[in-house]
């Protein structure tokens, strides 16, 4: 079954250590969904998702300026990530695991996203909507985002760990239904 992404209502967020003690939040503005949700055997269900690295925020134009910029997503070469399921394991009734490719500047590895099927509503006009959360820690260092300082404390002023956090909500498509003769 097809299934179109509500963009007012899902996010992509993300989460870096700042100076080793505090943490930085943001969130890609601009994101785009192709997936088949397969209600009854959700393991053969797929997910293709396109983000904008150019839109990520932190609300702090000067670091989000430096995140576009060769250090890190370096839009310029590479203006998009994307992530491509390649399988799905179901761990509980509403609980899974979405295994998958994450591709950021080029440079593609296997993660695993721990997902929950959060359940199904019907909104006030009839359409049916499907609500999903899932989070994944990576290390950026193995997608070529190496950049950093050291400080004279110890550590390193921006963490190589980074938390992926999402929320995603699906609208059902209409079955095309057959011409009137």
């Amino acid at each position: 079954m097809t299934w179109q992404l509500d963009s007012s209502h899902s996010q992509i967020q993300f989460t870096v250590r700042h100076l080793m003690i505090s943490k930085v939040r943001g969130f890609f503005d601009e994101f785009s969904a192709d997936v088949n949700f397969d209600e009854e055997k959700p393991q053969n269900s797929s997910v293709v998702v396109t983000v904008n690295t150019g839109s990520a925020n932190t609300r702090d134009a000067q670091r989000d300026g430096h995140l576009k910029a060769a250090d890190f997503f370096d839009v310029e070469h590479y203006p998009t990530a994307t992530f491509k399921s390649t399988r799905i394991e179901a761990t509980g009734k509403k609980s899974g695991k979405i295994y998958g490719d994450l591709t950021i500047r080029g440079i593609t590895k296997e993660i695993v996203l721990d997902a929950q099927y959060l359940g199904m509503a019907t909104d006030p006009w009839g359409s049916q909507h499907a609500h999903f959360s899932g989070s994944t820690e990576i290390d950026r260092r193995d997608w070529g985002l190496e950049w950093n300082q050291g400080l004279d404390t110890g550590g390193v002023l921006a963490g190589w760990k980074v938390q992926l956090d999402f929320e995603v909500e699906l609208v059902k498509v209409p079955e095309a239904q057959p011409a009137a003769n």
